[in-house]
């Protein structure tokens, strides 16, 4: 075994390609999405400059922020915030997917317990 291999097989663990092509899955969170009308798995962003934010490959929270495209959003979303919002909040009540989704979404969730006000630690 070639000391490149070695190198590469403990930063990965699972390829011996030059520049790894797996994907990292540091920073993100598990969760269902809707793509069109069918259920897929997406990810949660715990961190970085898309934190929050749910995107269908974990290599997309830590990739490079696209300038042109975040400021045509916010144009956007400053024109026709409300009628987006109303229409989602709308599909999200109404549409079976989407029920089902809130369902297996809040079933994932974790609750981080909340320290009492003057208890002991």
């Amino acid at each position: 075994m070639l000391l490149r291999e070695m190198i590469t097989e403990w930063v990965c663990g699972d390829c011996y390609a030059e520049p790894c092509s797996c994907s990292v899955e540091e920073g993100v969170t598990t969760i269902f999405g809707k793509s069109g009308n069918k259920t897929v798995r997406k990810y949660r962003c715990t961190s970085g400059t898309r934190k929050g934010r749910i995107v269908a490959k974990p290599a997309t929270c830590n990739a490079p922020k696209n300038v042109k495209a975040s400021n045509t959003l916010k144009k956007t979303r400053r024109s026709k915030g409300k009628t987006i919002s109303i229409k989602s909040t709308r599909t999200k009540r109404t549409n079976p997917a989407s029920k089902r989704l809130k369902k297996l979404n809040i079933g994932r969730r974790r609750i981080k317990p909340r320290n009492r006000r003057g208890a002991r630690i």
